[in-house]
């Protein structure tokens, strides 16, 4: 299925179709007729839970499958934009979810396969939307480090979602909506693990949402800081779709267009509601507006969201024949990271500068702070941090003293609040595999792992690298092995060229996102030989640097000063 559809991609212009909720209205059904035969009994009021019409009234949503499919569209979305436990809780039907997915997936994929001919195959994109909570932002403004749901509830939602999607025979899934990255990538670690049960891969789409005119997602993503966020995915597409009308969607989708090595999505509202919560934009409007897109070559595949209807589809099927569809740019391997806005670290970048004051190891002061729960003090050091010029912060929270995974967890909820702070990305310091994994489960951009070793055999290395990969992380792999750690120039490439292998040839953790430390000291005492020991280190960097393609280096000395004398000439 990848295959077929990047080969069409590459030929023409997808149209995927409108928007499932507004052509529900025209039928003016009643409470009655959402609940249907089935939830006859229910106590909760069914009328406005669209999804569950995929059930109670499978015939209307056939049939606004079919006039899309009419109206030329290639892709047609599954009516389950709600359908996860989570938004279905408010209608007391969580324990239907399997049902809604795949009765909806099983209903555009007869309509689908009732319109498909050779010349134009059609598809269904099993709709995943962003659930009714956001990960990364508080509801309560008095307490910031608050959440109405943890990542892993929302994998757990995702999961049975896309269970059904999958068993009632979807062609591709469309996360869709994205408003806060962390939900996304919750959605997205549900898919790569079901991937990875079931051993089997279905092209994925991405769509996130810019709010407003000022660039971000609701959360606070800029379109490149959300594009590094989720790049870990194996990716059909990623786009924008819904909040604004088309025009206002151009740069950014334009801005993706340039960056991306993925093809491009957009699909835009029929304009900006009015004052009665209508879409106002006309098909041929609209239509003209999306010739803009085309006519720039920005984009692969084109739709509607809010308000648009089958004249749309047909509008924008016409002109896409007209059009050439974007070539992807060669996009050059590099470490792409990000907070709130991106950080991309190459031969320009100099080094990196990360700051460790927001570690409860490094820092009295930090460690009295967390260890009190005096949350709002430490966050001044972390703010200290950047406004002083740390590209990233690191962040630790390895302690005996302290609850290191609750720490770690009230402590990057309350930095996510802070966009001053929360701007650069985040590295997960520490020794323990459980606080590491509570942090990732807190971050919506592409932060670094800090560390993962062999030093503790084969498996347990990749079963943690496979979950920072799905977490969508960059790691530091330290040079220890289970004999320990590397001491000389032999030891530290060896170690360095196995772990490498491991990740890159095994499991296909991106060369780009793997972080050396060859350890240039971790005791400050007991190595009397200290000149010898750091152009060990040196040479070793040089080595990885030459023979570790695309892979980085990280290291530092502390508490000890070097001498290179006579003949011990550095570069």
């Amino acid at each position: 299925m990848r295959r077929l559809i990047d080969k069409i991609l590459e030929e023409r212009i997808l149209v995927l179709d409108g928007a499932m909720g507004t052509m529900i209205q025209g039928y003016n059904l009643t409470e009655s007729d959402f609940r249907g035969d089935r939830f006859i009994d229910s106590i909760y009021d069914l009328k406005g839970n669209n999804d569950v019409l995929s059930i109670t009234q499978p015939n209307i949503v056939s049939e606004i499958h079919e006039k899309y499919l009419v109206a030329g569209a290639d892709i047609i979305e599954t009516n389950t934009f709600s359908s996860n436990s989570i938004a279905q809780e408010d209608y007391g039907l969580q324990s239907s979810v399997y049902d809604l997915n795949y009765e909806s997936a099983r209903i555009a994929k007869d309509a689908a396969i009732k319109y498909s001919s050779n010349e134009k195959p059609r598809f269904v994109a099993g709709s995943i939307g962003p659930t009714n909570r956001t990960a990364s932002i508080s509801p309560d403004v008095n307490n910031p480090a608050y959440r109405n749901i943890t990542f892993e509830q929302l994998r757990k939602s995702y999961y049975g979602q896309v269970g059904g999607l999958i068993d009632g025979g979807v062609d591709l899934l469309l996360v869709e909506t994205v408003f806060d990255t962390l939900n996304c990538k919750a959605a997205l670690y549900a898919i790569m693990q079901i991937f990875e049960e079931k051993n089997l891969q279905i092209p994925i789409m991405v769509s996130g949402t810019i709010t407003d005119e000022s660039g971000r997602t609701l959360s606070g993503q800029t379109a490149e800081a959300f594009l590094n966020s989720i790049s870990h995915a194996p990716l059909l597409s990623v786009g924008f779709n819904c909040a604004l009308g088309t025009k206002a969607m151009q740069p950014y989708i334009q801005e993706l267009s340039k960056k991306s090595p993925y093809f491009i999505s957009a699909f835009p509202n029929a304009g900006l509601p009015n004052e009665m919560g209508n879409y106002d934009d006309t098909p041929t409007a609209m239509s003209k507006q999306l010739g803009d897109f085309l006519d720039l070559g920005i984009v692969n595949i084109i739709g509607g969201c809010c308000g648009t209807t089958p004249d749309h589809i047909r509008e924008f099927v016409e002109i896409s024949k007209n059009f050439n569809p974007r070539k992807i740019p060669k996009i050059e391997k590099k470490l792409r990271l990000s907070g709130l806005e991106s950080v991309t670290v190459d031969s320009n970048s100099n080094f990196v500068n990360i700051g460790e004051r927001t570690n409860v190891m490094g820092s009295s002061k930090f460690m009295k702070l967390i260890k009190n729960k005096e949350y709002e003090l430490a966050l001044s050091v972390a703010l200290d941090q950047v406004e002083n010029g740390a590209q990233v912060i690191d962040i630790n929270m390895d302690d005996g003293l302290i609850d290191g995974m609750e720490s770690m967890t009230v402590f990057l909820n309350m930095i996510a609040s802070d966009p001053d702070i929360s701007k650069v990305p985040i590295m997960i310091d520490s020794s323990k595999w459980e606080i590491i994994e509570a942090g990732l489960k807190c971050l919506q951009g592409k932060g670094i792992v800090n560390s993962i070793s062999l030093k503790e055999g084969e498996s347990i290395f990749i079963e943690q690298a496979k979950k920072i990969m799905r977490y969508g992380a960059a790691v530091v792999i330290m040079a220890f092995d289970e004999n320990g750690q590397a001491v000389d120039y032999n030891d530290k490439i060896r170690i360095c060229k196995r772990a490498y292998d491991i990740l890159v040839d095994n499991i296909g953790f991106p060369a780009e996102d793997i972080i050396f430390d060859p350890n240039i000291l971790t005791v400050a005492t007991g190595i009397e030989d200290h000149d010898n020991y750091a152009i060990d280190f040196i040479r070793s960097i040089k080595w990885v640097k030459k023979n570790l393609p695309y892979a980085k280096v990280s290291g530092g000395v502390s508490n000890v000063s070097f001498s290179f004398r006579g003949n011990n000439k550095v570069r």
